[in-house]
């Protein structure tokens, strides 16, 4: 059961996770092209595609290239996305141009990959396993916070695409969103601010492991009545 996948620490946890639960995995990155064909080799039948996704033709190709290979798809995770640190004040550094390129990457390539899928999606789908789509967002999503406003507002964007698209392909196709805070990740190591902020204002006084991102992914793949939901995964910080 091929699932398509992106980038990131998380999805490899996911990756390991799914393909214990016997699903094939397909990678995918913009770059990294070694690194993303190693990674591949060490799965069980999987596979990897290099694809560009802020170009709508490459993003089409590879849901095209995925099931040349494969012949279905299960599964896709959404997860490719880019960011921009820009402080919310600053409304003048949040150019056009930002505001184009993060929602072309956090917005329309996981609409146009979804709209590619489709097709295969239901035809995977069986009435006791919907087949299953999840993209992941972000705590800023949902909350007025996060790295910068276009960012937020695309995720925001994604969370309510994610609803909308709940209604439009169910039964056949179930679609959910996880939207994490803080994950400890080299990434996030430099990112003092945050850390402080989770130690001292989340209940949970820390960010979240990688794995625990991934086995909540998992579970929404495995939970066959589950859809349209955005699952904030923060550690209770939208408490506070």
């Amino acid at each position: 059961m091929p699932l398509l996948q992106a980038r990131h620490q998380v999805l490899v946890k996911l990756s390991q996770q799914l393909a214990d639960d016997g699903f094939t995995v397909v990678f995918h990155s913009r770059s990294s092209v070694t690194k993303g064909e190693k990674l591949a080799g060490s799965f069980p039948g999987g596979g990897y595609i290099q694809a560009d996704l802020s170009d709508q033709a490459q993003a089409k190709h590879l849901i095209a290239e995925v099931l040349s290979r494969y012949g279905r798809l299960d599964v896709l995770v959404n997860n490719a996305g880019i960011n921009a640190m820009i402080p919310h004040g600053s409304l003048k550094d949040a150019s056009p141009e930002i505001w184009r390129n993060l929602y072309e990457v956090n917005v329309i390539a996981p609409w146009t990959l979804i709209s590619e899928a489709e097709q295969s999606l239901r035809q995977s789908s069986t009435p006791e396993c919907p087949s299953s789509i999840v993209n992941i967002s972000s705590h800023a999503g949902v909350r007025p916070k996060g790295a910068s406003i276009p960012y937020a507002a695309s995720k925001s964007a994604l969370n309510h695409m994610t609803q909308l698209l709940a209604l439009t392909l169910s039964p056949e196709i179930r679609v959910n969103a996880i939207a994490p805070g803080l994950v400890d990740t080299p990434m996030t190591e430099s990112w003092t601010e945050a850390h402080k902020l989770w130690r001292e204002k989340s209940p949970m006084k820390r960010g979240a492991k990688p794995s625990e991102i991934a086995h909540t992914a998992s579970m929404v793949v495995a939970r066959s009545y589950l859809t349209g939901e955005i699952i904030l995964s923060d550690g209770g910080l939208n408490l506070t």
